[in-house]
């Protein structure tokens, strides 16, 4: 318990950090005063807007009011649009947390039978197959790759049309067939390297003194990877696969806007155009808190299921 909520105590303080760097770092990018009045506004309605909008007030006052509200789940009202920020969020942060979930799991059911595939074949042609497959893909970055899948999917064979997104308000088969291939563009390169990771974790386990005795004991190489080196192989794949979690959450930044899914990476995009702060500040903690909470998370369980990782 007292190691967890240490893992816990240096996540909020981290947090808490990022949190104030963030929001003083996106106070200096630009006025949204003169974004929104623009540069021919008089001294007077300036500085009404600027009192209307709280921000004649000091950095720290700001910082720790929208803090307290923040963590109430308050994440404040729009400069641009004048609206709740988190009613702007509403759809959108559903379809990136869907497009993440998405790809997460097929990265995972890609990655782990063909990284035990591939050990349970060492050296022969499949395993040189996958082995020469993975490198190329993971040299492929994820917005080529979705490319690709648009201009072959989406131009030629024509599954989907491009740019015209379906609601799982309108139609659910729809719009799962419109993400799946988006989602294919965040897990590729990611599976690639997760079957890499596997495969040589696997077959590091397999030259260990506790697998050889398996063999003296009758096993066969197929049943002592199965019972005894895919389990341990898998821990250090565990942290791996939660790390891409994370960083899938802000790998659809780029992806949403190729494919015109209309998520929380196209909105912080605009919203850094138009200086529109209490949005930017809100998606970028929540893409924090995301990261830290995977990260947290994989960390208790890899250190649960093998103590020697504490520190």
């Amino acid at each position: 318990m007292q190691y967890v909520l240490k893992k816990l105590a240096a996540a909020v303080t981290t947090l808490l950090v990022l949190s104030f760097l963030s929001f003083a770092a996106f106070e200096m990018i630009g006025d949204p005063v003169t974004t929104i009045l623009g540069t021919n506004a008089t001294p007077e309605a300036v500085a009404e807007l600027r009192a209307e909008m709280g921000l004649d007030r000091s950095l720290f006052v700001r910082y720790f009011e929208w803090l307290g509200h923040f963590v109430t789940g308050d994440l404040g009202t729009s400069y641009i649009y004048r609206m709740p920020v988190r009613q702007m969020l509403g759809e959108k942060l559903v379809n990136t947390l869907v497009l993440t979930l998405m790809g997460f799991v097929l990265a995972v059911l890609v990655s782990i039978p063909l990284g035990a595939l591939s050990a349970r074949n060492e050296g022969r042609g499949l395993d040189r197959f996958l082995t020469v497959f993975n490198q190329i893909v993971m040299a492929i970055p994820s917005f080529f790759i979705a490319i690709l899948l648009m201009v072959i999917f989406g131009l030629l064979i024509r599954i989907f049309t491009p740019g015209n997104f379906v609601s799982y308000k309108d139609s659910l088969g729809g719009y799962l067939l419109y993400m799946i291939f988006p989602a294919i563009s965040i897990a590729l390169p990611r599976a690639a390297m997760t079957e890499k990771m596997l495969r040589t974790s696997i077959l590091e386990e397999m030259q260990k003194n506790y697998v050889r005795t398996s063999y003296a004991r009758g096993m066969s190489r197929a049943g002592a990877m199965k019972t005894h080196a895919l389990k341990n192989a898998m821990l250090p794949v565990i942290t791996f696969l939660a790390a891409n979690a994370a960083e899938m959450l802000a790998g659809c930044i780029v992806i949403e806007q190729i494919f015109s899914v209309p998520g929380i990476g196209r909105l912080l995009m605009v919203s850094i155009g138009q200086r529109d702060v209490p949005v930017v500040e809100a998606i970028v903690m929540i893409l924090a808190v995301w990261v830290m909470l995977v990260h947290f998370i994989s960390e208790i369980l890899s250190e649960t299921f093998d103590p020697r990782m504490r520190s």
